[in-house]
């Protein structure tokens, strides 16, 4: 499931980049596997919570995965959100050029983030679960960037632009959330405490 937002998130910034309509529609149509999949590990998890009656480090781990899967489903819609505004805009591109390195930025720091993310689930890194987090600061770094160019007197591109910059970098700053999130919950299931207990 992770793997498949990092794929969304990589192939929604290079659609809203280079007003790519297919690989847009590719984005918005294949959300529905990651929809798909978060019922299916839910539908799962429920079930053998209702016939295995588990308990503490068991539960906590199921309980958990409820929430990281509803985290990554989260995830694929914010990038199914930037595919859409990449479709609205065609055939223009969305983003206005003085923006474009910062949103290209803000992409491949979410999908960096993602793909750290993955790898905390996969190997229960919780060394790497502490860098998804500083890796957040990068990318709530880069969305003051794009709000302080939308406040600049030179801003010559409008409302419109100025609602739809806003909202993409929102989408961005939402997901490396998520990620966040993801991590501080398998930092807890491997330590017993939250990370920033010992920071």
């Amino acid at each position: 499931m992770a793997g498949l937002v990092e794929v969304a998130m990589n192939n929604a910034t290079t659609a809203l980049l280079t007003a790519d309509l297919t690989l847009a529609e590719k984005v918005i149509a294949d959300d529905a596997i990651i929809d798909e999949i978060q019922h299916d590990l839910d539908a799962r998890t429920i079930n053998l919570i209702a016939r295995q009656s588990p308990v503490a480090t068991d539960l906590r781990t199921l309980v958990t995965s409820l929430r990281m899967s509803a985290d990554l489903e989260r995830m694929g819609d914010l990038a199914h959100h930037i595919a859409k505004a990449a479709r609205m805009r065609y055939p223009a591109t969305a983003v206005p050029p003085e923006l474009s390195l910062t949103i290209e930025e803000m992409g491949r720091v979410c999908v960096k983030i993602i793909d750290k993310t993955t790898t905390v689930l996969e190997k229960k890194d919780t060394e790497l679960a502490l860098e998804v987090e500083k890796d957040d600061d990068e990318i709530d770094s880069l969305h003051r960037k794009i709000i302080q160019t939308l406040l600049e007197p030179t801003w010559k591109h409008g409302i419109e632009t100025a609602i739809d910059m806003t909202l993409l970098g929102r989408y961005y700053e939402r997901c490396a959330d998520h990620a966040v999130s993801i991590s501080r919950r398998v930092y807890f299931l491997v330590t017993g405490s939250y990370a920033n207990e010992n920071s």
